[in-house]
């Protein structure tokens, strides 16, 4: 009956789209959007974000991973309904039958066809391809893991140098009195590094974006955000030789930053004009120039240049880093995430185009 074959082609369908889900979503080496994955990813974000017990920040540690464990059952119950769809297809006497056909060919190998036509292969593709699905999320986790590791490393470090959470003004006023100046090198190299290894991950692995620190008041997003705005003030505020490494890893971090957030596409400007509006503000620059100078910092006495070439190096990236720190809803830290009022993000991608747009267009209310 043509209703029949309409039903079996239908399931085949969710069939194919929970397969190259998987596909999508941990082995094709790229960042490529699933819609699948996402409306996972959206729906659990909606649960959670509804008034349980606890804090906030609370609930949202458990955000990724439990939105992660999500996805096989997703896939395999996909998979179950796809095939029930073949069976019945096939000539079931019913849809009772080809779903106890499908319920037992999903975990059992050899399980009984009803001595439907063709059902034998379908049943031995359905268990080989739950195992697979399966198989997928497992051999990935720790791969995901050492990632995650590897990025919070120096998440973790970097409290010691720029404070919890994260400021360019700490970071500096440290070295400075602590360290010196010249020290900084070793925070360019490293981070440039960071950089580089995250956008890799980050691209390809799309739910360790969501992935909180272990401490409720650390980021990665806003880590990545203090390191930037350091290099930046040290490229174009501070009395001394230019600094080529503080600039290589601007442009390693904003690279980072705009290709994740194109992922989830988030508005950016990829070849900016430095007089372009940030959200950042002159009067905010001037309260960190004034306290830099408190401190004995050497800066340039040029303030107005000096701003305008801050400016022009930040506006590399700010969109970018404000989209993703909503999206992340990471915990407040200056210049970065405190750049909007904090709400509950129900449509968090939709939230966080939103945002990234009005930064763009310097429409931006800060707190």
């Amino acid at each position: 009956m043509p209703g029949h074959w309409l039903v079996g082609i239908l399931g085949g369908a969710l069939i194919f789209a929970a397969v190259f889900s998987a596909i999508r979503t941990f082995l094709v080496p790229r960042g490529v959007p699933d819609r699948l994955t996402a409306y996972v990813f959206i729906i659990s974000r909606y649960i959670f974000d509804l008034p349980w017990p606890g804090s906030r920040e609370q609930r949202l540690a458990f955000y990724a991973p439990v939105s992660l464990l999500m996805l096989p059952i997703v896939w395999l119950t996909s998979l179950l309904l796809g095939y029930t769809g073949i069976y019945w297809g096939l000539g079931a006497s019913g849809w009772g039958e080809a779903f106890t056909i499908s319920r037992l060919s999903l975990l059992y190998l050899g399980s009984n066809t009803m001595n439907l036509p063709g059902a034998t292969e379908f049943g031995f593709s359905e268990t080989v391809l739950s195992l697979l699905l399966a198989a997928v999320l497992v051999s990935y986790l720790p791969t995901m893991y050492s990632a995650f590791s590897q990025r919070e490393a120096n998440v973790t470090g970097l409290e010691t140098r720029a404070g919890s959470p994260p400021s360019p003004l700490k970071m500096l006023r440290r070295y400075y009195l602590i360290q010196g100046l010249d020290q900084l090198a070793e925070v360019w190299e490293s981070w440039q590094a960071w950089f580089e290894v995250v956008e890799e991950s980050h691209t390809a692995l799309q739910p360790l974006v969501f992935y909180r620190s272990p401490q409720p008041d650390r980021s990665w997003v806003t880590a990545a955000g203090a390191v930037l705005d350091a290099a930046a003030i040290v490229s174009s505020t501070l009395d001394r030789p230019r600094d080529p490494q503080a600039e290589l890893c601007i442009r390693a971090g904003y690279l980072c930053l705009d290709r994740i957030a194109r992922a989830f596409r988030i508005p950016y400007n990829a070849d900016p004009a430095p007089t372009d509006p940030i959200s950042v503000t002159h009067a905010e620059y001037d309260a960190v120039y004034d306290q830099l100078a408190a401190t004995g910092v050497p800066l340039k006495t040029d303030r107005e240049q000096a701003w305008c070439d801050f400016a022009g190096w930040r506006v590399n990236y700010d969109a970018a880093l404000i989209g993703l720190a909503v999206l992340t809803d990471a915990p407040p830290a200056p210049w970065s995430s405190d750049r909007v009022r904090r709400r509950r993000f129900f449509a968090a991608i939709g939230e966080a185009r939103r945002v990234a747009a009005a930064a763009l267009e310097g429409q931006l209310d800060s707190e």
